[in-house]
């Protein structure tokens, strides 16, 4: 059970606590140089967000048709905390960026609210028993749970928003971020029984996205601001974007369904001391300064490894015997988007850290620098 008196920052507009370097067990210059390491290893990827995407780099033309807003990138930032406290901070971590996919770990809170409050009553029911807007139906989508989508082992077939499940299958996480994917993405293949086969895709995150906003009954970025930003201090300048095709209709009101990324456009807008702030929620096991914000077993749940993918729980990458970067304590777990975005969390050693723009070849030897550095 995290310490309820346990430091955490106060609200936006007030001072973040830092800490001195050998105050909080690192070496001043053995932490610097990781700092130096993080700000000489810069992401690939051209500033200019739109243009990354129309090159090609997660599918060739017509399919990588952005339809959601971007934003240019900045230059490379982040920070690092330890016992809730700063202890390095580097480049303009107020600088609100696009997160790519570390919105899918996003996701994953919300559903774990969804949970607690009751819109989802067993992670292992169908989803279709209680959303019913077609997206669920038939021998095959019909046998798809919540459990499933959340673990990226759906096989949910169907096209969504104008974007197809297809673009997204054979998929290859370690080939698209540097050029055009090789091999056969975006091709038919035989789909299998939902359960049965682990695929990273972003149209099936979406349609959880949608499934989600059918069972709140509300827009998911106010469900996410009343529950999560606010209770931790977040800023008002975070924001979280669907598609210009993305809009639904509930209860008779247009609603923006939210992206889990931002593969075409959208998703999470936001910056690194914010992105921290849930980094440390969940350090804490949803505590926040005494207050329960999300409930423990949900964060819990979330580091279970996928029967299927031993680096992947519920939304969030983990680090199951040390296999996803193997300098990091098998206990790490990750929020994790294109580009380089990373929101690394060490229980082991009361570690949050955010990094944006880092190249994610050097992600490995950046947490092997940081924990050099320790000396307690």
């Amino acid at each position: 059970m995290p310490d309820p008196s346990a430091y955490v920052p106060p609200a936006d507009h007030e001072p973040w606590l830092r800490a001195e370097p050998s105050a909080a067990g690192f070496d001043a210059d053995a932490l610097a140089d990781a700092v130096r390491f993080a700000q000489a290893h810069e992401t690939p990827w051209r500033r200019d967000i739109l243009a990354q995407l129309q090159a090609g780099n997660f599918e060739p033309p017509p399919d990588n048709e952005v339809i959601g807003p971007t934003a240019p990138r900045g230059e490379p930032n982040g920070l690092l905390l330890r016992g809730g406290r700063i202890v390095a901070r580097w480049g303009d971590t107020r600088r609100v960026d696009m997160t790519f996919s570390v919105a899918k770990s996003y996701l994953g809170l919300l559903a774990g609210l969804a949970v607690a409050d009751g819109p989802i009553a067993d992670l292992d029911e169908p989803v279709g028993a209680n959303v019913h807007d077609g997206g669920f139906e038939g021998p095959h989508n019909g046998a798809i749970t919540w459990r499933h989508l959340l673990q990226q082992t759906s096989e949910w077939e169907g096209t969504l928003f104008g974007k197809a499940d297809r673009i997204d299958r054979n998929r290859s996480l370690a080939t698209e971020s540097r050029g055009r994917p090789a091999g056969v993405k975006g091709e038919a293949r035989t789909l299998q029984p939902p359960g049965s086969f682990w695929e990273y895709n972003d149209i099936r995150v979406n349609r959880l996205s949608l499934a989600l906003l059918r069972r709140f009954r509300r827009a998911l970025p106010t469900v996410f601001d009343e529950r999560i930003a606010r209770p931790i201090g977040c800023s008002s300048t975070w924001s979280w974007r669907g598609y210009r095709t993305s809009m639904v209709e509930v209860d008779g009101a247009p609603v923006e369904s939210v992206s889990g990324g931002g593969h075409w456009g959208g998703g999470v807008f936001i910056h690194a001391e914010d992105q921290a702030r849930i980094g440390l929620l969940m350090s804490r096991r949803g505590v926040w300064g005494g207050r329960r914000v999300l409930p423990a077993a949900w964060v819990d749940e979330t580091r279970v490894p996928c029967a299927l993918n031993g680096a992947y729980g519920l939304l969030w990458w983990l680090n199951t015997g040390r296999g996803y970067t193997p300098s990091a304590p098998a206990s790490s777990y990750f929020a994790i988007g294109a580009g380089g975005n990373v929101t690394w969390i060490d229980p082991d050693h009361d570690i949050v850290a955010v990094l944006r723009w880092i190249d994610p070849a050097a992600l490995n030897d950046w947490i092997a620098h940081v924990l050099a550095a320790l000396r307690d």
